[in-house]
């Protein structure tokens, strides 16, 4: 199979924007044993912003746009430095991209980006995929992990896309505000009604929410491809999708 894995901000990060440790080793772990076992991973990380925060010693995140950039800039050094020394530790190799609109809107450069994630995939690497934070203006950029996942999954042909995140799905109310909400576990259609449980945006340090999610959703199932979200935490539950078991909220795509 061929899969992408969005990790989210809230996933790799404590909320001092510094690194969760112990998610993004097991998180590691998981993926080159999913590769071991055959299966094309392509991963979409957030988490650059987040990390320079920390490693910035910033008390929040920055409003103004340079001082984000450069947040992105201190802190894509690192994610990309822990990724390397973590896939190293299980023998794989991964590749750095990063991209603004105008990979998904001039035609050369999207042949380009397609053509270089194939190539990747059949010298065994894992491509990791990012916006350009560091240039990324409201213009030229994609805006957010969710969208960028979903059109990477739909570039690379990928079979499925799973966004980890910090909630276990799509609910029928805010599952934080109501104890009754109930997880919906499989989604054929974006009805008004299912666009109307998303709420606003996700965490502090993230760019993102349910609204994206279903955004995302959408380029996928339009494309005839299934989305999942459901719960970062335990990157074990990889295991789970890849065995077809139900997990989180599934889109399925329009055959």
């Amino acid at each position: 199979m061929r899969i992408v894995i969005k990790v989210g901000t809230s996933t790799l990060t404590h909320a001092s924007g510094r690194l969760n440790i112990r998610h993004m080793e097991e998180f590691c772990k998981v993926l080159s044993d999913l590769k071991n076992e055959g299966h094309e991973i392509i991963v979409v990380s957030s988490g650059a912003i987040g990390m320079g925060i920390g490693k910035l010693s910033l008390k929040k995140r920055p409003e103004d746009i340079p001082t984000r950039q450069a947040a992105a800039a201190v802190g894509q050094c690192e994610l990309m430095y822990i990724y390397d020394k973590l896939f190293s530790e299980y023998n794989h190799v991964v590749a750095q991209l990063l991209i603004t609109n105008y990979v998904v809107h001039n035609e050369q450069m999207h042949i380009n980006f397609k053509n270089t994630i194939n190539r990747l995939l059949e010298m065994d690497v894992i491509p990791i995929i990012n916006e350009n934070d560091t240039v990324a203006t409201e213009e030229i950029g994609i805006g957010d992990n969710d969208t960028l996942a979903a059109i990477v999954t739909t570039c690379a042909d990928a079979e499925l896309l799973v966004l980890l995140s910090d909630i276990d799905g799509l609910y029928t109310a805010d599952p934080h505000r109501c104890k009754d909400a109930e997880l919906i576990r499989e989604i054929d259609t974006l009805s008004d009604d299912i666009i109307a449980l998303a709420g606003g945006k996700g965490s502090e340090n993230g760019t993102g929410g349910m609204v994206t999610k279903l955004q995302a959703a959408k380029i996928c199932m339009d494309d005839g491809r299934d989305m999942i979200i459901t719960n970062g935490a335990n990157p074990a539950i990889l295991y789970d999708i890849i065995e077809g078991k139900a997990v989180g909220s599934r889109f399925i795509g329009k055959k």
